[in-house]
C-alpha cells in the first residue's frame, strides 16, 4: 500500500547550502564546512550530500578522513582518485566509487578533464569505528537501470555485484522515462534521501524538481516519473 502521508520533506535545490570557491560551485544539502543549519545537520547516518561542480584541471588535494563511508557518484565528466594506500583510478559519468576511511586515509580527487564534472559526494556514518581503509569504484550502466532501482553500493552481504560499504545502507540508482514509475519501501526507523540528478519526478504526488532532496521516513513511496529521470537514492539507519 502506497503512503499518503503529506509529511514528504522536500528540500529545494535553492535551499541548499551554497559555496563557490571559483573551481568548486558546491551545493549542501546538509551542514558541511562554513554552512550550517541546526535542522539540517544530517539525516539518519547520512551526515553529508554534496551537490560539486569542479572545473577542468582542479580538484581536491590530498586532505584526511577517518570513520566515514564516502560515496561519489559521478553526473557528468570523471573524477580521478589517488590516495595514501596507493590506489589510483578515473570514475566517469554514471559510474560510482566508494572509500572507507577506516581509522585513518588521505586522498585526493581531481577533474583532469577538459569539461566541468558535476557529481554528488555522500557521507555515510559506519556501523563501527576504526578498521583498514578500503578503496573501490565501478562502472553501472545506466541501460541497466532502466524501470527500476540497482544498488550500488551497499552495507549487506547479499548486495553481491554492489560495491561494498561498512554501514547498515544501501545507495541505489534508476533510470525513468517519462511515465514510469517504482516504488521504494523504507523499513521502520529508517530514513532514506532521494535525489533526482537529472529531470523531475512525483513522490506520492509531491512534485520534486532537478537536483531536490527528499527526506523520506518510514513507509511505501510511489516515485513517477514527470520527464525523464535520473535518480540516486540512499537508505540507511
Amino acid at each position: 500500500m502506497t503512503d499518503t502521508r503529506n509529511d514528504i520533506d522536500v528540500r529545494p535545490f535553492a535551499s541548499l547550502g551554497h559555496a563557490d570557491h571559483g573551481w568548486l560551485d558546491a551545493r549542501h544539502h546538509f551542514s558541511f564546512a562554513s554552512y550550517h543549519d541546526p535542522a539540517r545537520m544530517g539525516w539518519g547516518a547520512i551526515r553529508v550530500w554534496n551537490d560539486d561542480t569542479i572545473a577542468p584541471q582542479a580538484g581536491f588535494p590530498p586532505h584526511p578522513h577517518s570513520d566515514m563511508e564516502i560515496i561519489t557518484y559521478v553526473r557528468s565528466g570523471a573524477i580521478t582518485h589517488q590516495d595514501s594506500m596507493g590506489n589510483r583510478g578515473r570514475t566517469g559519468a554514471g559510474d560510482v566509487q566508494v572509500m572507507s576511511a577506516g581509522s585513518g586515509v588521505r586522498h585526493a580527487e581531481y577533474n583532469l578533464e577538459s569539461e566541468p564534472t558535476t557529481l554528488f559526494q555522500i557521507w555515510i556514518h559506519p556501523r563501527s569505528s576504526g578498521g583498514s581503509p578500503s578503496w573501490g569504484a565501478k562502472p553501472f550502466p545506466k541501460g541497466d537501470r532502466s524501470g527500476r532501482f540497482v544498488t550500488l553500493a551497499s552495507g549487506f552481504a547479499e548486495d553481491n555485484d554492489a560495491l561494498p560499504i561498512r554501514a547498515d545502507a544501501r545507495v541505489l540508482g534508476a533510470t525513468l522515462k517519462k511515465g514510469e514509475r517504482v516504488t521504494h519501501v523504507v523499513g521502520e526507523g529508517r530514513h532514506a534521501y532521494l535525489v533526482a540528478a537529472t529531470g523531475a519526478v512525483t513522490v506520492n504526488g509531491k512534485a520534486v524538481s532537478t537536483r531536490d532532496g527528499v527526506a523520506l521516513e518510514g513507509g511505501s513511496y510511489d516515485i513517477l516519473a514527470a520527464e525523464d529521470a535520473e535518480l540516486v537514492l540512499v537508505d540507511a539507519e
